[in-house]
């Protein structure tokens, strides 16, 4: 029988995608529908708006904080990283799928930038912890950022070296955020969805650093 301490680094192990949970073929099925604000999250997105995927630990805080961001239109929660195709909660919290759970988020870019999307990331979680976010062990639980337009890379990474330099001068060390293009964002099951609406009193492990994070071309 295996250790605790075999289970937490296997937990906390991105596997092959050899190695990886088969997955399935078939969607899971979703309304589509914001329980908060009934806005569609699945959606074609107008000019207007943008789109960010964002892992910050356990997705249910995180998407209360993010659909409470003024500018944010809509949020999602879901799985995206990994290999296994339309995996189940349970198979992504057993870490053999290789997905992290995340937050699509849906912003009005004339209301909020990129950038100020970021700021509420990167003050909302550590994003120094690896494959853990306090509590909650696990590569689910690493910090991403997946970005569906290259022209957004750029803004990533100075927001990120922004940042670090702030976290350095607080006394934290480097981050650990895996930032890539998407490549595939399968939503989450309709129980998952804006969790913490349905469930006020549900578990909520989102915490940042205290550290502020510089915003806007001063940086």
């Amino acid at each position: 029988m295996p250790s605790n301490i075999e289970a937490i680094l296997k937990k906390s192990a991105i596997p092959t995608e050899a190695d990886a949970l088969p997955g399935r073929s078939t969607p899971l099925t979703i309304s589509g529908i914001h329980a908060v604000n009934n806005e569609p999250f699945v959606r074609d997105e107008n000019p207007s708006e943008s789109e960010v995927i964002l892992g910050m630990g356990c997705f249910w805080g995180a998407e209360r904080k993010l659909w409470n961001t003024p500018g944010v239109i809509v949020t999602s929660v879901g799985y995206a990283g990994g290999f296994t195709p339309n995996p189940t909660y349970e198979e992504v919290c057993s870490g053999q799928t290789g997905h992290s759970e995340v937050v699509q988020v849906v912003f009005d870019t004339s209301i909020i930038s990129l950038e100020g999307v970021l700021k509420v990331f990167w003050e909302n979680h550590d994003p120094t912890q690896g494959m853990r976010q306090g509590n909650d062990i696990g590569s689910q639980y690493r910090s991403v950022i997946y970005t569906t337009s290259d022209k957004d890379m750029p803004i990533i990474e100075a927001s990120k070296a922004a940042f670090q330099k702030e976290l350095l001068d607080a006394g934290h060390g480097m981050i650990t955020t895996e930032i890539e293009p998407l490549d595939t964002y399968y939503f989450a099951e309709e129980y998952h969805q804006q969790y913490l609406h349905k469930n006020p009193n549900g578990y909520c492990g989102i915490a940042g650093t205290g550290v502020s994070c510089p915003i806007g071309l001063g940086i």
